[in-house]
């Protein structure tokens, strides 16, 4: 029985943690805030966002390319959580290094040709962050009282003459759409959204924790998980000495 065992603890202290991925965490190196932010479930990507009462909502969209030639994209689609009908984000290194944002009304499912959007854009903006993410800012007009709406993101691994070329089609490809709660009874279910660091005056490259003291309800939580994970460590180690004995 002591074989069995050794596994399953093994198993329990190699599990990932949540916490250690979720969208709270994450710090921008503009320092930028956003009330919420949701740990979407493909492509390890996440959206932080406001939704101001003037009606527009800003958001930051991170996920990494698909290849470091690649691009990143988020979009609202006013009908269905589908690709066609999506009034695209799409963010990508310019040959030149410096970064692009461009707006897509995408009507098929390929050859996308740059085009004005439903949602009135601006402040668009976008970095390549040291962590190998795509970070796309922009704000949005959508109007009040939006309760809801269908997001979809993508990403692909490549460009070519200033065009997104056509993503893989995998799992996380075809599935990579989901609902935005804005207001109502599933609001507060959303993740905050990080508070600003007050530590070193230096900004953090993205993804990168604060360079102060202050703590976060997910570094709390990493903290406790490397405890268990030490404290399971432990046991292993007296486990496998048995085995040695006995065997």
């Amino acid at each position: 029985m002591a074989i069995p065992l050794l596994f399953l603890l093994l198993s329990i202290s190699l599990a990932p943690s949540h916490a250690a991925t979720s969208c709270a965490s994450y710090k921008f190196s503009n320092k930028k805030t956003f009330d919420k932010c949701t740990t979407l479930e493909h492509l390890s990507a996440s959206l932080h966002w406001t939704y101001n009462s003037d009606g527009t909502l800003s958001i930051a969209f991170v996920a990494p390319p698909a290849a470091p030639s690649g691009w990143v994209a988020w979009g609202i689609n006013p009908t269905a959580k589908s690709m066609v009908g999506t009034q695209a984000l799409v963010a990508f290194k310019r040959t030149n290094g410096s970064m692009a944002v461009n707006t897509y009304n995408i009507t098929s499912v390929s050859g996308i040709k740059e085009s004005p959007i439903l949602y009135e854009p601006s402040k668009l903006s976008s970095e390549f962050g040291s962590d190998g993410n795509i970070v796309l800012f922009a704000t949005l007009k959508i109007g009040k009282s939006v309760e809801s709406l269908n997001q979809v993101y993508q990403v692909g691994s490549s460009v070519t003459n200033g065009v997104p070329d056509e993503h893989a089609f995998n799992t996380d490809n075809l599935n990579s759409k989901a609902e935005l709660v804005l207001s109502g009874s599933n609001f507060a279910s959303m993740e905050p959204a990080p508070a600003p660091s007050n530590g070193s005056s230096e900004a953090a490259a993205p993804g990168a924790s604060s360079g102060g003291n202050a703590s976060s309800p997910a570094a709390g939580t990493n903290a406790a998980w490397r405890s268990s994970v030490s404290g399971l460590w432990n046991i292993l180690v007296v486990l496998l000495v048995g085995c040695m004995v006995r065997f």
